[in-house]
């Protein structure tokens, strides 16, 4: 969370010539409310739920694949925090990790709306260092997850989202070979 994963999916969709999903916005327009309402209302582990099933679908439609670019798709901040999840990654996906340090992901989390951000609100309501715990502790918590599931592993910290966006590029062809745009 706060990483640029859509910013960085934007631009990497760009230079590779595809189109550019996000899990969160695909599951908000299956559900029909916003992953913040989904939480409040439904909880964590619904929402949880709706990822695993939402990739599933992607992979069964065939445009999820380690063969081929076929989608740049950001995942929410804990999608692989889900064991199930985890492996549908795993396997098939090309899965990069946007490794951020917690001032980094801090910095950037603070030009964002509290409430968009269900797991820190509370923390972001008590103040910037209150924020800066919960983001730390997230992401103690969920680094393994993170480092397990990545096939690719990118250091954000003092880059622009153009230059992260290249090197993902560049590394992608170490997995397949990749097409030019048109």
């Amino acid at each position: 969370m706060g990483c640029g994963k859509s910013s960085v999916g934007q631009r990497l969709a760009a230079l590779l010539c595809c189109p550019f999903m996000d899990l969160d916005s695909y599951i908000e327009d299956a559900e029909g409310e916003s992953v913040s309402r989904i939480f409040s209302s439904k909880g964590e582990a619904y929402f949880r739920e709706k990822e695993a099933l939402a990739l599933n679908a992607l992979v069964q439609k065939g445009l999820v694949s380690t063969a081929a670019t076929e989608l740049v798709l950001a995942l929410g901040g804990g999608t692989v925090t889900s064991g199930e999840s985890a492996g549908i990654v795993r396997e098939n996906t090309i899965c990069i990790y946007l490794k951020a340090s917690a001032s980094t992901l801090a910095a950037n989390l603070s030009k964002d709306v509290p409430a968009q951000r269900p797991l820190l609100s509370e923390a972001a309501a008590q103040g910037e260092e209150a924020m800066m715990r919960q983001i730390s502790l997230m992401l103690e918590k969920r680094d393994r997850a993170y480092m397990n599931c990545a096939h690719i592993i990118i250091d954000t910290d003092g880059k622009s989202i153009d230059e992260i966006a290249e090197i993902i590029a560049w590394e992608i062809k170490s997995f397949h070979p990749f097409h030019a745009c048109p």
